[in-house]
């Protein structure tokens, strides 16, 4: 990142090659559109270019690069009022088996995922999906470490109960658990 700030903005390349994947996979599990995520992608990294400058040595590149990924999606949410999208599978390297149980699990939990309150899903995006540590999502969203354990935890128990909502099965009733 040291080069890209002293103007060497070709090595933004590197970056992209190197991130480029997983902000994909946070602006999906955060919006639920392939179209809109590969906008947002592309908007995290002209802001990583424009606010390059804003970058400390010595502080954790995933925790800045994630808070200026949280800001695009904000402003993009604002700006366009975007809907989640719930057609989109969530995790398109999930490759259901044969098996139709599997396959309306998978469904289920997405579905689940995307009714969650964006706070919820992010902290959960975040540390679930991004497997951020827990003290650069506290960095990232300004708050200590215990409290983002205590927001995971409750995200998936809030997660799990729409989960079990949706399947319509009492907890105690699902197969293999």
């Amino acid at each position: 990142m040291a080069d890209i700030r002293a103007g060497e903005v070709r090595k933004l390349a590197v970056l992209f090659d190197r991130h480029h994947a997983g902000l994909y996979r946070y602006a999906m599990k955060m919006t639920g559109n392939p179209s809109w995520s590969e906008d947002l992608v592309q908007e995290i990294f002209v802001r990583l270019l424009k606010y390059r400058e804003t970058f400390r040595d010595g502080h954790s590149f995933p925790t800045w690069m994630y808070r200026i990924a949280r800001n695009a999606y904000i402003d993009q949410t604002r700006k366009k009022r975007w809907e989640v999208y719930s057609e989109t599978p969530i995790e398109q390297s999930v490759q259901p088996s044969n098996d139709l149980e599997e396959a309306q699990d998978v469904e289920f939990l997405r579905k689940a995922l995307q009714r969650l309150p964006e706070p919820q899903r992010e902290i959960l995006v975040l540390a679930r999906f991004q497997q951020l540590p827990y003290e650069q999502i506290g960095e990232l969203l300004g708050i200590g470490v215990g409290t983002v354990k205590t927001r995971i935890h409750r995200a998936t128990k809030q997660l799990r109960d729409i989960y079990f909502e949706l399947t319509r099965e009492p907890y105690a009733l699902r197969p293999n658990q």
